[in-house]
């Protein structure tokens, strides 16, 4: 063959979240931590994600995670978070997926009934607590970064819905979390297109007018997601978060759930030991726990625990063919919304 390049990806999906992790061929990435080599990726060179995550050699569902040697002694394993829009700090269904990914590859050690697994992330140090049984990792509890509330309450002007109310909160990314009632709908299958369209327009809006930068990690900068949230009758959390282009997260999403839990607890709704259920727009379910308190840059923080499962449906390589002329990626409006335009 006369590929130019070779990268070897493990597909795994989280609660039905895709999230790809490429177990060979991975290039070196300049940084001295993964916080400096996810800013090398979005201000750089990031023709790795182009190649990973656009069209032709993929789509606009789901993630690749690149998996590089940890900076942190204590971890077993770094990873970057690629996506349509740009590489991510952090993730919890993608943290679920790369555990799963190192175990059942045998690149980290299985140990039944529980292996420990500690993940370096440009949000921080990620605890994965796996439960294994029979050479599978049946399920995945993360003890995650530090979340905590940038602002409650914030309003913001729409043309569609007139004035809106969101937490901007951090939970591994920022979040814009908005109750879903604002927009006059509910989470439900059927509203995908809705909701999406609203978060696209929403993510801009906050982004162009409200800057946010995380107090001790200046390379994670801005409204990466809005989450839209309900509460349903048992008390369990409805989540939906919209991700550029235009889609929305099929898992409960762990670093949403996370910021969400900061906004309970600083309203008082939630205290430590207390565990909640997120459900995902397709019904997957996530439990989410209140572990501790802390503190981050002075601001009160919380560290929160994201239960949920992985499961391991192929392997294969993706390759670049040197003559190829569509070697940077694309996408389209037909299947990648009307925010593919701004795709370069």
């Amino acid at each position: 063959m006369r590929w130019k390049r070779t990268i070897q990806l493990l597909d795994v999906h989280c609660e039905g979240e895709i999230g790809k992790v490429a177990i060979g061929g991975v290039p070196k990435i300049p940084g001295n931590s993964i916080a400096e080599q996810l800013n090398h990726i979005n201000t750089v060179d990031d023709s790795l994600r182009r190649f990973l995550c656009l069209e032709p050699r993929s789509g606009s569902i789901g993630s690749v995670n690149l998996l590089v040697p940890a900076k942190r002694p204590e971890a077993d394993a770094g990873f970057i978070i690629l996506q349509a829009d740009q590489a991510h700090a952090m993730s919890g269904s993608n943290s679920i997926c790369v555990t799963t990914a190192l175990l059942e590859s045998g690149i980290v050690e299985m140990k039944e009934p529980e292996t420990v697994v500690m993940l370096d992330t440009a949000a921080g140090l990620v605890k994965a607590t796996a439960t294994c049984r029979d050479g599978r990792c049946e399920r995945v509890k993360l003890t995650m970064v530090p979340s905590f509330v940038h602002e409650l309450d914030v309003e913001v002007d729409t043309p569609d819905w007139g004035r809106i109310k969101m937490d901007l909160c951090f939970g591994g990314v920022f979040y814009a979390l908005v109750d879903v009632a604002q927009i006059g709908t509910t989470i439900e299958k059927a509203n995908a297109r809705r909701i999406v369209e609203a978060g696209m327009m929403l993510k801009d809006l906050v982004n162009r007018t409200i800057p946010v930068v995380h107090p001790e990690i200046p390379e994670i900068t801005g409204v990466a997601y809005v989450m839209f949230r309900d509460t349903e009758a048992d008390g369990t959390v409805r989540t939906c978060t919209t991700m550029w282009p235009g889609r929305v997260d099929r898992s409960p999403c762990g670093t949403g759930s996370s910021a969400n839990l900061a906004t309970l607890h600083a309203r008082g709704l939630a205290k430590v030991g207390d565990v909640f259920t997120s459900r995902s727009i397709i019904g997957s379910e996530f439990e989410v726990g209140l572990e501790s308190v802390t503190e981050v840059a002075g601001r009160p923080a919380i560290i929160p625990t994201i239960s949920g499962r992985g499961w391991t449906f192929g392997l294969h390589q993706v390759a670049l063919d040197p003559f190829d002329p569509l070697a940077e990626g694309f996408a389209l409006t037909d299947t990648w919304g009307p925010q593919a335009g701004e795709i370069r």
